[in-house]
């Protein structure tokens, strides 16, 4: 069998139906990876012994009766800033000590281990989190498989643009202002940035203490609850990390209809003039197939929207310079152009910037908090526009560019889970991304509407023309 599953559930079904062992499985997607990462530039550091061995393990435990969950011999990708024991963690820069996280693993992946998950190795990041890749530095340029001539987004590029691929068949990202959902949405996948707090964040370098989320990334949000349902969950060694229960992320996802689902359509802040004109048409569909799903649609504004854009920002870039100010100023030049650019730009910010920030924040929280008392999930494309090219990502002036078209920030500052996931493709065969809010820790339900509207339309099962092996054609 060389295929690679299309999802996580498909594959847990495949190895305890005995058509398909967890050794296969790992053989397979590393074999896709020696035959098209020089292209995707996916990988930072592969763990190939390591991963053969936890699948031969996860073997031997499912056949002698130990059934750790769905998750048990599916292979993993980590994005390069969550420490994992087998390798250094580098943030993929040249500035991080290579001491951090040495032989360590973050609390994340002490749980997905638990639950029989296989560690395939660190996939690509932007520098820290922050900013562009920079062709002059020695790590891989992450690159599209829909199309290699476009980014795949950031900064969660190589686990995005490796489940996509099929190097493996889910992943870590981090969001902080876009990180999990842009890369989603450009690579046509789907990711899950949790409710801050959901989640510990311990041994994950920081990028902005407020605002980092640690979430899941895959093909469904089927597969994303599997992967959140053993990430979740209190840790004493992460301040932030809420102690709420943990539900059945899964549940509700079979009841075939949005019956009594009140979906609120944000249109007035997520169209630009100069977007794609396809957004506007995948929107619409996706909208109505919700409509046609049962779901009660209605339109709405999220509140200060403008303002919790500005307060994300400010608050990331003031975080950001908190944390790299003494390796920003003796080691300059081993930044990349455009995270040196970010980071500098923390210094212009005022104490009284950060303070109002942070004011807007937590005056807006309650007119949210009374928007999702009328409906129970906010609907709003993730970008106005499918993955650019490499040739507009400048790294002095094509970042700001890009990222004028992205419709995350919002979220991070308010701290609500948010979900992106496929609804179509741009004139030019690019995806594009539906996003959907819910109200603080209610993952489950908005999952369950992210899967009801994955149980009718196939966008999340496209593939692109590097994954296309044994499946047939992408678009």
């Amino acid at each position: 069998m060389t295929e690679v599953p299309l999802s996580i559930v498909e594959a847990a079904e495949e190895i305890r139906g005995g058509t398909r062992t967890a050794t296969d499985l790992v053989t397979t997607v590393l074999a896709r990876a020696d035959a098209y990462d020089d292209t995707i530039g996916s990988y930072l550091a592969r763990f190939d012994e390591q991963a053969l061995a936890a699948a031969a393990l996860a073997d031997r435990e499912l056949a002698s009766g130990t059934d750790r969950g769905p998750l048990h011999g599916i292979p993993l990708g980590v994005k390069d800033i969550i420490a994992v024991a087998e390798g250094p963690t580098t943030a993929n820069s040249l500035v991080l000590d290579p001491r951090w996280g040495a032989g360590r693993d973050a609390p994340v992946i002490t749980r997905l281990r638990r639950a029989g998950a296989v560690i395939t190795g660190k996939v690509t990041t932007m520098e820290f989190a922050i900013g562009a890749p920079d062709p002059t530095k020695p790590f891989p340029l992450p690159r599209n498989p829909w199309d290699t001539g476009t980014w795949p987004g950031g900064s969660s590029s190589g686990t995005a643009n490796g489940v996509a691929a099929g190097f493996f068949l889910g992943g870590l990202g981090t969001d902080t202002g876009a990180s999990i959902r842009l890369p989603s949405a450009y690579c046509g996948v789907t990711g899950l940035m949790p409710t801050y707090g959901r989640v510990p964040k311990a041994g994950c370098v920081p990028f902005g203490f407020s605002l980092d989320h640690v979430g899941p990334m895959a093909r469904s949000a089927r597969d994303c609850a599997l992967l959140l349902q053993a990430m979740a969950g209190y840790h004493p060694g992460d301040p932030d990390c809420a102690d709420v229960p943990v539900p059945d992320f899964s549940a509700g996802m079979d009841a075939g209809t949005l019956a009594g689902i009140r979906i609120g359509v944000d249109r007035t802040h997520h169209f630009p003039d100069d977007g794609d004109p396809a957004v506007l048409e995948c929107f619409d569909l996706a909208v109505a197939e919700l409509e046609d799903l049962g779901a009660t649609v209605t339109e709405v504004a999220l509140p200060n929207f403008e303002e919790m854009v500005a307060a994300t920002v400010v608050t990331m870039l003031a975080d950001a310079l908190a944390y790299h100010r003494p390796d920003i100023q003796s080691r300059w030049n081993d930044y990349f152009v455009a995270t040196r650019r970010t980071i500098a730009q923390g210094a212009l910010i005022s104490g009284a910037d950060y303070v109002q920030a942070q004011r807007v924040r937590q005056a807006t929280l309650p007119a949210l908090q009374s928007l999702f008392g009328g409906v129970d999930v906010v609907a709003m494309p993730t970008a106005a526009t499918g993955a650019p090219p490499y040739e507009v990502l400048d790294a002095q002036l094509g970042v700001d560019s890009v990222f004028r078209h992205v419709h995350t920030p919002y979220w991070d500052a308010a701290g609500n889970p948010v979900v992106a996931l496929p609804m179509g493709f741009t004139a030019g065969g690019l995806p594009v991304s539906l996003q959907l809010a819910g109200r603080l820790f209610g993952e489950m339900p908005l999952l369950a509407v992210a899967d009801a509207y994955q149980q009718v339309t196939d966008w999340h099962r496209r593939l692109p023309p590097l994954s296309a092996v044994g499946h047939g054609a992408g678009r």
